[in-house]
């Protein structure tokens, strides 16, 4: 076995973390976890922490669940990897008549990938080939939000709208055409949350009325951006942004890769505005968090777009090594099942309704300028003036310095900028779930001075 020192001073020599400055890295004490049980993540020197943020989004069921582990040891016995190129395998064909049974309605033909960036992507080339094939050639624009996030790759992060992490990258990205989200809190429209009945989506349909022509489809995460640091949307928004669409003929995109598998409270976020999207983009939760996984889900409408003979060349010229690996979706299957046996979503009402009561006492601190709570998505804004919402300037590291005094606490959380996250899993039990939120109001008022 390797010394817990071992393993710090090889992360410093070796490794360069995602979404990290190394600067600061560098400088600090590495966490190096070993192993999880249940809720928590255990370090190399056994100390236990609550996962606050479901490992980045992606636990359900808890860590080291013995029915998820046993689908993956049997899956590998029976077979690790097979290409889905032009060959089926038995997980990744049970998998796709399982997603059918619970998601919405119209979708009916599965395309698998590895990661929530790629689902995306795939919906983007679906979307504009479809329509390429239909003779509409005009047709090379996608509508999507400011504060979007939809992944990494560069199709994904020319639909995004966070200046922060994408405005380097904008020489090598398509153009699109933005519409305002509603950041209720920081009005893009400089407008009053009361009185302005969602002017936003006028200014959606506006720029629908005067681009739908040159536009294949519309972007959108439902219910809540989650990378923009859980900005929810009013109750409406969704389903009139979707009528729009279709009504103008466009396709709609819905990115769950963050909100679905339960986490604002049911399966999926389009559930609870009765919307049907032509393509439905899943990772993250869908494997439980055990392994890699995604999937974008289309209708028969958009698979029938590319059905033609050989010489025609209509297929979708796409695809990964390891597009339906076995053992993902083998866990992926189970992980499903245990939502079903366990009554996951179900059981999840009355502890939604007490992380909303829990956070209530948030607002009383005089530096959270607003909390949003969709299901287990929260948001906590700080701020240096809760009168005015005046932000923290950057330098300060509120966000920071809140997640180290959380671990201290023995809580691993993880902020957005000075948005502090928590995404427990929707498994979790109250107590934790309880302490999750206690150690997260002690550490708020530490790190922000708060009396």
């Amino acid at each position: 076995m390797y010394s817990s020192e071992q393993l710090k001073d090889w992360d410093k020599r070796y490794v360069w973390h995602p979404f990290t400055q190394m600067t600061d890295y560098m400088d600090g004490e590495p966490l190096v976890i070993e192993r999880g049980e249940g809720f928590h993540l255990i370090d190399t020197g056994g100390r236990r922490y609550i996962d606050g943020v479901s490992s980045l989004w992606v636990l359900v069921h808890g860590h080291g669940r013995k029915e998820l582990t046993d689908a993956i040891e049997r899956q590998s016995k029976e077979l690790c990897h097979s290409t889905l190129l032009g060959l089926a395998n038995v997980p990744a064909v049970v998998l796709a008549k399982g997603l059918m049974a619970i998601v919405p309605g119209g979708l009916a033909k599965v395309f698998y990938s590895d990661n929530g960036s790629t689902s995306v992507e795939i919906a983007i080339k679906m979307s504009y080939q479809y329509w390429q094939q239909r003779g509409e050639k005009k047709r090379k624009r996608f509508i999507s939000f400011t504060n979007g996030y939809h992944g990494d790759t560069i199709g994904s992060v020319s639909i995004g709208g966070i200046d922060l992490f994408h405005k380097v990258y904008r020489p090598l990205l398509f153009k699109t055409y933005k519409a305002p989200s509603p950041y209720c809190y920081r009005c893009p429209m400089k407008l009053d949350r009361v009185s302005c009945d969602m002017a936003c989506v006028g200014e959606f349909e506006r720029i629908v009325k005067k681009h739908g022509e040159e536009v294949c489809a519309v972007v959108i995460e439902p219910l809540v951006q989650g990378a923009a640091g859980m900005i929810t949307q009013p109750d409406g928004f969704l389903r009139k942004v979707w009528r729009i669409a279709k009504d103008n003929g466009l396709h709609f995109i819905t990115d769950e890769v963050a909100t679905g598998f339960g986490r604002t409270g049911t399966m999926f976020a389009c559930e609870q505005e009765g919307i049907e999207p032509d393509f439905l983009c899943l990772a993250k939760g869908i494997t439980g968090g055990y392994l890699p996984l995604a999937a974008t889900i289309t209708t028969e409408e958009i698979f029938n777009g590319f059905l033609g003979r050989f010489d025609e060349y209509r297929t979708f010229f796409h695809g990964h090594t390891y597009t339906g690996n076995p053992v993902a979706c083998a866990v992926a299957v189970e992980n499903l099942a245990l939502f079903e046996r366990e009554h996951t979503i179900e059981r999840m009402a009355d502890k939604v309704a007490l992380l909303r009561n829990e956070l209530k006492r948030f607002t009383d601190l005089a530096h959270v300028g607003e909390v949003r709570q969709r299901g287990f998505m929260v948001g906590i804004e700080l701020v240096k003036n809760s009168k005015t919402g005046r932000p923290y300037p950057s330098a300060a590291k509120i966000g920071q310095n809140v997640t180290i005094e959380a671990r201290k606490r023995g809580v691993i959380i993880r902020p957005l900028g000075d948005v502090i996250v928590l995404m427990p899993p929707p498994a979790i039990d109250a107590e934790t779930l309880k302490e999750l939120v206690d150690v997260t109001y002690d550490s708020i008022k530490q790190a922000t001075g708060a009396p």
